[in-house]
């Protein structure tokens, strides 16, 4: 069953790039054209968690303003932990899939009026791990949300939900911000305009993944990544080297499977190693360049792409051997 936290909000403020996007939110709630449901996607580190968290604050604001106050009765019961016109539906650790059970409880809390006399807000996230039958029995509730309710879905793949399910929803869509925008904040958080820099590169320009992919364990995992890129190079054998890796980390294994596989179509398309994500591989880049043709890596980065949907589904229970297959079929390309 998903988790259930009738009060997960505590930021009062977006993150400072989706200033712009709160403010279009705020115009459209202080007109009265707010719709009942919002579907905000966006990639994964781009920090849309911030703006809808935001948005239920204001919401349930007894004197909002540019955002809530912080000061009334429904903030200080935010900053507690606790709302009970709230809810949120979050996927569980280790658990792939938001289910009915979960949506029954919506249903029932939508059923009811709101305590404090406003709105009832439910957020959803992320909105494609619901299962059919969760989806289904969603419907119901955004067909008929009754009076001052606001359902927030947030998704990172939002083409993973259900037809019907969008149909129901306004989308905002958020883009990757301009470095400019988000530099400042980054540089804040680690300490240094140069590493900010670096890892917002390596993180595609999204900063809440440049954050992560910063910190002591990430750098050793990419560090580890880099050294069996090179031992394959160099002809290693790749089951062995699979089994240096740790296979719980598979997801981000080809997370960097897939960014280093896109810098080397970049570079085998254009020869311009400006636009590289990971500009520091760029020595293993070329040797790589040499060993295969370009179709040839867009091969394996579908097969990557499928891979990581397949495990986020469920779909292979065998890391190890999705890191063996996977390390293989790099290694046939850089001797070819």
């Amino acid at each position: 069953m998903a988790e259930l936290n009738p009060s997960p909000v505590t930021a009062l403020e977006p993150l400072p790039w989706l200033g712009e996007r709160f403010a279009e939110l705020v115009r459209l709630a202080d007109s009265g054209r707010l719709p009942h449901a919002l579907l905000i996607s966006g990639p994964r580190g781009v920090g849309k968690r911030s703006l809808v968290d935001a948005l239920a604050a204001r919401t349930l604001c007894a004197t909002p303003r540019r955002v809530a106050c912080g000061h009334c009765h429904g903030c200080h019961m935010l900053a507690s932990g606790y709302h009970p016109d709230l809810m949120s539906v979050e996927l569980e650790e280790g658990k792939r899939q938001i289910r009915i059970d979960a949506i029954r409880e919506v249903n029932h809390f939508v059923a009811q009026t709101a305590q404090q006399g406003g709105y009832r807000v439910i957020l959803v996230a992320p909105a494609e791990a619901l299962n059919v039958a969760a989806a289904n029995a969603l419907l119901k509730s955004l067909e008929e949300p009754g009076a001052r309710t606001l359902f927030l879905l947030l998704s990172d793949i939002p083409s993973r939900l259900l037809p019907t399910i969008r149909s129901r929803c306004q989308h905002w869509s958020l883009a990757i911000p301009e470095p400019a925008d988000c530099l400042p904040w980054l540089a804040e958080r680690l300490g240094d305009n140069e590493e900010a820099t670096f890892w917002l590169r390596v993180a595609g320009g999204l900063p809440l993944q440049a954050v992560s992919l910063s910190t002591p364990e990430a750098r050793a995992l990419r560090q580890q990544l880099v050294d069996t890129f090179e031992a394959l190079v160099r002809g290693g054998e790749p089951v062995a080297e699979a089994a240096r890796l740790d296979r719980q980390s598979i997801d981000a294994i080809l997370w960097y499977g897939i960014a280093w596989l896109e810098d080397l179509i970049r570079l085998g398309l254009s020869g311009d190693a400006s636009g590289l994500c990971n500009p520091d591989l760029l020595p293993l880049y070329r040797q790589a360049v040499k060993n295969a043709r370009v179709r040839d890596w867009f091969r394996l980065l579908d097969y990557a792409r499928e891979e990581r949907r397949l495990l986020a589904a469920g779909g292979n229970p065998n890391p190890q051997l999705v890191l063996e297959a996977w390390l293989v079929r790099w290694s046939a390309l850089l001797r070819s």
